[in-house]
Formats: structure tokens, C-alpha cells, sequence
């Protein structure tokens, strides 16, 4: 039947507009700033904590979770019971919209926060290891891009080893993650890359 093929169709494309509600522009347009024009000039919660602080980068981070959230757990199944591809494309589909954001000229964030989001509903499982990963990656090295991206790539090990559904699609999730923190490897390449030097354990001696 048509609609077999219409519905999910919609889901996913209702996802990546929720997506591409952005968390950093929503907040912008409350204290009057547009961070993309500070910083990094990147519209995730990173950079919205180097430049606008705790308060405002919590409220982006918070956004940015719940669209990824809200996409896989409650659009995913707006009109039969989804599948876990199915759950899955919509969450690949909100981390879309944040990365490229229609509503924001596709200028958006990385998607790290909206994969969280995506992998409460998902996989909460990965999210004990994958943090674990991003800590132990910022405290040896201070880089919060590596963290992210190592906390990344740790997902479809994970699904892997559990013989979980969606294998390949889990993949997709972590090379679109490292490709959206493709400026953070030139960065460290060139050795010009910012670390959060605070967290680190063994830090450089003056």
C-alpha cells in the first residue's frame, strides 16, 4: 500500500525539520545573539559555552537532546509501531537537520547532542561506554572534538559486539560525526586546535 512507503516517508522528513530547530539559534533569539558569530562561529553547545557561558550552552545542549529524543521515541511512530531502522533514520534524520538546518541557511552544529538524544530512545546502553570514552579521552588529551568523535566511533563497536539491528546505519551516524568535526582534525594536525586544559591530568610545565 502506498502509505507502507508515504508514512515513514514523513516521519523521517518531520524529523529532520524538528532538527533543524536549532538550539543555539533559539536561545540566540532570547538574549539577542547569533553565535555563529562568535567563537568557532559553530551553533553547538560547545561553542556556545566558550562564549556565552553555563546557562545559555545547558538550554542548547537541552534542545538539542530533546529533538533527537523527541524524533526517534514519539515521530518515528507517529503513525504505526516503528521499526528500529526505522527509529533509527529518524534519528539519523534529526541529526541531519542539525548539522544542516533548512530553517538556518543548513548552517548548523556538529550533532553530537542530537545523536545523544537519538541514542536514549535507541540504545541507552552505549551511553555509560560512550561517555566514559569522551571523559577519558579529554582528561589524557584536553581535545572535546576527539572525545566526541572517539565517543562516536565506539557505537557501532558496541551494537557489534551486542549483534544489535542497524549495524550499518550506526556507521553512517559516527563517519557523519567525524566528518562534522573534520575542522577540529585540521586543527589538531596543525597542532592549533583548543584544549580543555582544566580537565586534563598530565598537562604541559611552564
Amino acid at each position: 500500500m502506498p502509505s507502507d512507503y508515504l508514512y515513514p516517508i514523513i516521519t523521517i522528513v518531520l524529523s529532520y525539520l524538528l532538527g533543524s530547530i536549532s538550539g543555539s539559534m533559539v536561545m540566540g533569539t532570547l538574549s539577542s545573539t547569533d553565535i555563529r558569530k562568535k567563537g568557532s562561529g559553530n551553533a553547538g553547545a560547545t561553542n556556545a559555552l566558550r562564549v556565552m557561558g553555563f546557562k545559555f550552552a545547558f538550554g542548547v545542549f537541552l534542545i538539542d537532546i530533546l529533538k533527537g529524543f523527541v524524533s526517534a521515541q514519539y515521530v518515528s511512530s507517529l503513525f504505526t509501531v516503528a521499526s528500529t531502522n526505522q527509529i533509527i533514520l529518524c534519528g539519523i534524520a534529526a541529526v541531519l537537520g542539525h548539522v544542516y538546518p533548512i530553517f538556518y541557511n543548513f548552517r548548523g552544529g556538529k550533532g553530537a547532542a542530537t545523536l545523544v538524544g537519538a541514542l536514549l530512545v535507541l540504545y541507552p546502553q552505549s551511553i555509560p561506554l560512550a561517555l566514559i570514552v569522551w571523559i577519558a579521552t579529554i582528561v589524557l588529551s584536553g581535545y572535546v572534538g576527539l572525545a566526541t568523535m572517539l565517543a562516536g566511533c565506539s557505537l557501532p563497536l558496541m551494537v557489534f559486539i551486542n549483534q544489535k539491528e542497524g549495524f550499518l546505519l550506526y556507521i553512517f551516524l559516527s563517519l557523519l560525526i567525524i566528518f562534522t568535526h573534520r575542522s577540529n582534525i585540521i586543527r589538531m594536525i596543525n597542532k592549533n586546535e583548543n584544549r580543555f586544559e582544566k580537565a586534563m591530568i598530565f598537562k604541559k610545565k611552564n
